[in-house]
């Protein structure tokens, strides 16, 4: 799997370009379609965030279709309302200091593995080391504050969050991270996936994570 080679922003011009780019490849590889999924990203250590506004569409963003939001849950710049789904990212960085980027999709394999009562399994080095390890929530509706508030729990100690019937969040320390996480998150699904239809319900990668980290 491509993953993009991005270093860590210094402005928040340059968080929008990278959000850009990752929005683009997102649709383009199938892991969100039309105006589903949503993207935000910050400076380290900064009170606001960027995030996609509602009803854009992710391969068709341009530095207009941000919102900038803070901690608190107020706007504070940008032409478009935020996301209908701000309250998943604002919570989170409540929780996760060490957060500056999520990013939201719908990946199919990864809600369909899960909706049919399997865990996604790590099979792969990339997967052990960049997913570790993930969170898991029921469903919700989009844009609720039970969604917003368990996911953000559940993110306290998992990297990737599955969204039961709906996505996955990935956090990261910069918006390549986040992006990297959610990828391969899809791809153990996939992985898992086609391991069910050979009949195979046991195999994980061999070691753990910190392991795997510890090799890689």
């Amino acid at each position: 799997m491509t993953q993009p080679a991005m270093k860590q922003a210094s402005t928040v011009d340059g968080l929008i370009e990278q959000l850009i780019d990752v929005g683009a490849t997102a649709v383009r590889q199938g892991f969100v379609l039309a105006s589903g999924g949503n993207l935000s990203a910050r400076l380290p250590g900064s009170e606001e965030f960027v995030v996609t506004g509602q009803g854009t569409w992710l391969d068709r963003l341009t530095p207009e279709d941000f919102s900038v939001m803070n901690l608190a849950g107020q706007v504070v710049g940008g032409n478009q309302k935020p996301s209908s789904e701000w309250k998943l990212h604002q919570r989170t960085y409540q929780v996760r200091g060490d957060a500056n980027a999520i990013v939201h999709m719908h990946p199919q394999h990864a809600v369909l593995v899960d909706a049919l009562g399997h865990p996604i399994r790590l099979l792969t080095l990339d997967h052990a080391v960049y997913v570790r390890s993930i969170g898991r929530t029921d469903f919700y509706p989009n844009g609720s504050d039970e969604l917003a508030d368990t996911a953000a729990e559940q993110a306290k100690e998992h990297n990737c969050v599955l969204l039961a019937h709906h996505g996955c969040s990935a956090l990261g320390e910069d918006v390549g991270m986040a992006f990297r996480r959610a990828m391969n998150l899809e791809e153990a699904a996939t992985a898992t996936y086609r391991a069910l239809l050979l009949g195979d319900r046991t195999t994980c990668f061999p070691v753990s994570a910190d392991e795997a980290i510890q090799h890689a």
